[in-house]
Parts: C-alpha cells; sequence; structure tokens
C-alpha cells in the first residue's frame, strides 16, 4: 500500500471535544470520523486493526470448541418479550416499529437470538455442552458517549453464548473462557488487563467478571487490595465497616444547626467526623416515582447499584419537593414521615452517638441510636468501598481504588434465559430439563481504543505487531532523486515479496511531514532509504517504540527486517499466558 492513496487525513491539531488521548489520536491519524453522537466511520488503518483483533477472537474461541454463528441486529420485540427484557431494560434499548407496525429492536446484546437460534437444535442432553459465538455490529443507545471508541453508540462486538446440562459443566466451561480473554488480550497488546469480579446487572446471572484495563481514562471504579490481591468492581464490591460502640450512651438530642445542609458544614459546626454522622440519600423509584430513603455512615457513599440489585427496580436521585413531607438536607431516621421505603446501611450497625438531620429546617439531633430510638432496624450493605477501606476477603485496610475501562465482560446466567424462553432438553433418564447459559463478550473497537490509550507516545500510537495496520513503514527521503527512489522500489517490492505488510511513502515531501505521518500511523517497524544511506549502501532500521535504531547493509534489508520482525514477535508471545 502506498501512502499516497490511503484514504484519510492525518494532522497535527488536537481535535475539539476530545478528552481522552487514544480518541484524540484516533481522529488525528486518520483512523475513524464520526458521523453522529457516539456513532463512528472507520478508515483503512483501524479497519485493519479491527481485523487483526477479530481474527485473534476467532483463534481463541475456536480454541475452546466455540462455533461461529451470525445473527440479526434487527430484532422483532417479541423475542425480548419473552425474556421479560423488552420492559425491564430502560431506553438503552432501541425500540421501532416496522411498516406493519410490528414491534422491533436493535439488538444491543443477543442473549434472546442465541436461544431462539438453538433451542431447537439443543433437545437432547446427548448435544451438550456447545458454545456459538459471532463478531456482529450492536447498538446500545448510550445517554452519554464519550472518549471516543471507549463509550460509544454503535458497536462491533464478539458475543459467546455456551449452554451447559450442568452448573458443575458451566462452571468448567467458564473457567476456560476466562484464561482465553486472559490470552486473547496478552495477544493484542494489553497483558496487563486484569479481570474483577463484577456486579451482573440487567444481563442477571450468579457470577460474573470484567476484564479491566486500569488506566485514568476509564470510567468504572475499581478495588485492589494491595495485600491479598482481592479485585473487584467498586459496584460489586462489599462495603465492610468497622464500628466501636460508644462505651457511653448519650440521650437523643434536638439541637439548631442553622445553614448545616451538608455533612461538611454540620461536621464544621458540631465538631464532629463524617464517621460520627448518620446521612440521608434520597432516590425515587423508576417504577412509580415513590421515595427510598437510604440512612448510611456519613462518609461514606451510597452505592446506587447495589441498591436498584436490593430493590429489583431502576432509581433516579430524587426531586424533593415541598409536598414530599421530606425536609432537604436534615433528613433523619427519628420521626420519619411515612409512605416511602426506609433502608439502613450496615455501615451503621453497631454505632451509637450519632448525629442525624431532626426532620426539621435548621435543626439536627445528636445522640442517636438507631435499635434505641427507631425500634427494629435491619440492615444491608448499600454503600461504596472507599478508598483506603477494608478489603472484605482479607479484613485488612489495604484497598485501592484506581480508574478503569472495562475491554471485555463473562457470565455465568444460570438458566435465567432458557428457563424464561423455554428451552428444554430430554436427560438420559428420560426427564425434561432446563439447560444453563453462559455468556462472554469483548468490544472490538473499545478493545483497539484501549491499546492505543496506554500504547502511545507524545507523537502517536505505538501499535503491537499483532494488531498494528501494517509491519513496516518504508521511507523514502528525496523521492524525486532518482537512485533513491529506485532503491526504496526495489526494497518495496522485496518485502511484499517475502510477505511482509509494507506501506510505502514516497511522497515528495519534507522529512518532517513524512516522520510526523509514520508517528501517527504507529506501525512498528520503520525503514528509512535516503541519499545518504543509499551512498554507504545501508538503510535505517528503526523500532516505533525506540528500541532500536541502527543501519544495515540494503543487500540485505529484508533479512534485518524479518530479523527484526521476529525478535517482536518473540517478546509478544513470552506474554501469553498457556492455555488450559
Amino acid at each position: 500500500m502506498k501512502l499516497d492513496k490511503l484514504v484519510g487525513e492525518r494532522f497535527r491539531e488536537r481535535p475539539a471535544g476530545c478528552v481522552i488521548e487514544s480518541h484524540a489520536l484516533m481522529v488525528r491519524g486518520g483512523y475513524m470520523k464520526g458521523i453522529a453522537n457516539g456513532i463512528f466511520s472507520q478508515y483503512p488503518p483501524l479497519r485493519r486493526v479491527t481485523r487483526k483483533l477479530e481474527q485473534i477472537i476467532r483463534e481463541e474461541m475456536d480454541a475452546i470448541e466455540g462455533q461461529e454463528v451470525s445473527m440479526p441486529v434487527v430484532l422483532p420485540g417479541a423475542l425480548w418479550e419473552e425474556s421479560g427484557r423488552y420492559v425491564s431494560v430502560g431506553s438503552e434499548l432501541l425500540r421501532f416499529q416496522d411498516r406493519t407496525g410490528t414491534p422491533m429492536v436493535l439488538g444491543m446484546t443477543h442473549e434472546e437470538a442465541a436461544v431462539q437460534l438453538v433451542r431447537e437444535y439443543g433437545r437432547t442432553a446427548a448435544r451438550y455442552p456447545f458454545m456459538i459465538y459471532q463478531i456482529q455490529t450492536k447498538f446500545r443507545d448510550e445517554a452519554r458517549p464519550r472518549g471516543g471508541l471507549i463509550r460509544v453508540r454503535e458497536f462491533t462486538m464478539k458475543d459467546a453464548y455456551s449452554f451447559h446440562t450442568s452448573q458443575q459443566d458451566l462452571e468448567r466451561y467458564y473457567a476456560r473462557c476466562h484464561r482465553a480473554y486472559e490470552r486473547i488480550f496478552a495477544r493484542a497488546g494489553l497483558p496487563e488487563v486484569v479481570s474483577v469480579a463484577s456486579d451482573s446487572g440487567m444481563m442477571g446471572g450468579s457470577l460474573s467478571h470484567e476484564f479491566m484495563l486500569l488506566t485514568p481514562a476509564g470510567e468504572d471504579s475499581v478495588a485492589v487490595c494491595g495485600a491479598c490481591g482481592y479485585r473487584a468492581n467498586v459496584e460489586a464490591a462489599a462495603c465492610v465497616a468497622h464500628n466501636e460502640p460508644p462505651a457511653v450512651l448519650q440521650p437523643l438530642q434536638t439541637v439548631e444547626t442553622p445553614d448545616a445542609h451538608t455533612i461538611e458544614a454540620l461536621c464544621a459546626f458540631l465538631h464532629v467526623i463524617p464517621a460520627q454522622c448518620c446521612k440521608a440519600v434520597v432516590y425515587q423509584k423508576e417504577t412509580d416515582g415513590s421515595y427510598v430513603v437510604l440512612f448510611l455512615r456519613g462518609d461514606l457513599e451510597a452505592n446506587q447499584t447495589k441498591l436498584t440489585n436490593y430493590l429489583g427496580c431502576d432509581v433516579r436521585p430524587a426531586a424533593i419537593t415541598p409536598e414530599s413531607g421530606l425536609c432537604a438536607g436534615f433528613i433523619g431516621p427519628v420521626g420519619l414521615c411515612g409512605g416511602m421505603t426506609v433502608l439502613y446501611d450496615t455501615s451503621l450497625q453497631g454505632t451509637g452517638n450519632l448525629v442525624c438531620g431532626a426532620n426539621r429546617q435548621g435543626f439536627h439531633s445528636t445522640g442517636l441510636q438507631l435499635e434505641r430510638d427507631c425500634g427494629t432496624v435491619e440492615y444491608h450493605d448499600f454503600a461504596k468501598l472507599p478508598d483506603g477501606g477494608v478489603c472484605p476477603v482479607c479484613g485488612r485496610p489495604a484497598i485501592r481504588v484506581s480508574r478503569g475501562v472495562e475491554v471485555g465482560n463473562i457470565f455465568q446466567l444460570g438458566a435465567k434465559y432458557t428457563q424464561a424462553m423455554g428451552m428444554r432438553y430430554v436427560d438420559a433418564d428420560g426427564t425434561e430439563k432446563t439447560p444453563v447459559m453462559g455468556c462472554y463478550g469483548i468490544g472490538v473497537g473499545r478493545l483497539a481504543a484501549c491499546v492505543c490509550e496506554v500504547r502511545h507516545d507524545d507523537h502517536g500510537p505505538v501499535w503491537p505487531l499483532a494488531i498494528a495496520p501494517w509491519q513496516v513503514h518504508l521511507c523514502c527521503l528525496r523521492a524525486d532523486d532518482a537512485g533513491t527512489k529506485a532503491a526504496a522500489d526495489a526494497l518495496y517490492a522485496s518485502l511484499q515479496k517475502n510477505g511482509v505488510e509494507v506501506l510505502y511513502d514516497d511522497r515528495t515531501v519534507s522529512a518532517g511531514v513524512m516522520f510526523a505521518d509514520a508517528d501517527l500511523l504507529g506501525i512498528p517497524v520503520r525503514v528509512i532509504v535516503s541519499p545518504r544511506n543509499c551512498a554507504e549502501g545501508c538503510f535505517e532500521l528503526a523500532a516505533r517504540d525506540k528500541t532500536v535504531k541502527e543501519k544495515a547493509p540494503l543487500a540485505k534489508a529484508v533479512q534485518a527486517v524479518q530479523a527484526l520482525l521476529r525478535r517482536l514477535e518473540d517478546e509478544a508471545t513470552a506474554q501469553v499466558p498457556p492455555r488450559l
């Protein structure tokens, strides 16, 4: 491929609205172009990257007995009604009607379609276990797309679905798929991706893991224990709070606290610390708009995911009106008006002498002891595990919270979809049973963006060899010099003949422009042919990551390039774990 024919423009200025480096570099480098909010077209360099990622994924899925299929992007709403998700999933699911008035959806995930595809096939136990997968376009009507390909509305995803006759068999396969994912990310150039326990969310199921790339560009929060290695998404991590009950309980008293609407203001006014406060966080149920008041220790934050899972419905931050009976900034558990759901976080268990709202404008109460002042109280875990918090596994205060991007996920779905959609098989004893499922996803575009996010320098991406758009970038300096041009043309032909993927730049532009474009394209190996080098009978060979820069004889150019490619490949292979 010659660079002067490559579709797409490269430019030096940082595009407006790009908040992370991968987004800026992939726009600047001619990889993609926005067409609508959260929707992008791919230029040839990015398409070459994603094709190589897809091939790695296919190889690893095939290695664990996966069979590739293709399911439609447009699905009948009736299929989602079978599982119950047509109603339960929110506005992220794009619903519409076809010309006959039939409800349809754009698939954001394909559990329903997978069950529909194989429920007749899977009628006998002898056909289990099996796994199907696809690499398909999906659409999620994301409310806040950001970060280029990190959070989009239309995306390409590998999704796989395994079917089993027992939970034990599912667990065995789940472990194999977990290792296959580790191999995929290592082969793609991200061996540092870690798996963390996660919340199953709308997918359902008993167990799930997310594969996280820890980076400041991430939107997810990941809790990692420095003592025992425990890792979990903060949404799923248990929050452990150790409380020492006071030696002497104070009586409940009401005190005037003018303008103390926040924990910070209250602590400053009463000279207490946040852990001595019982704060209220108020939500409304999406189903009926009713209020949910959650009380937790003042130094912790509410975990909306845990709350949603407990309630079984989505919630939103409350709009507190005069008619609600709630006194914003002064809400407390004693004397709270009825007609709402009241919940208590485990961080309040075993406490006493707390400060809380008095349900009167400008007043708080001191000396709160929940069991004494409120009667029987039921505690549940509704708080986020904080940085510096107690590890729920080893019990040490060694938790560190980092930002991360989810690049893949796996779920043990159980019988959630097969049961709802009537998938059955006849066992060896003649009884009819319901199979269990696993689900395994990887966003291809997001994976490419994540590689770019952590494999770049100030000038452009530094693509790993396995997924680079080309292997070699051949630069002909002074293409107007006949001898130099002839030498570069001959090398281009020889490299192609030997199966090397080459992008050839023989434009009559300055060296600065040529190298700036080469940096933006991020190709692992750079070959430079110039009049000076030709006069010496040599060429320059360099690695994009700057680990190699040397001269070699032109007569042995192909061998030198191939040797460097083999070295880079061997270094990458050494980081890939073996298959189970």
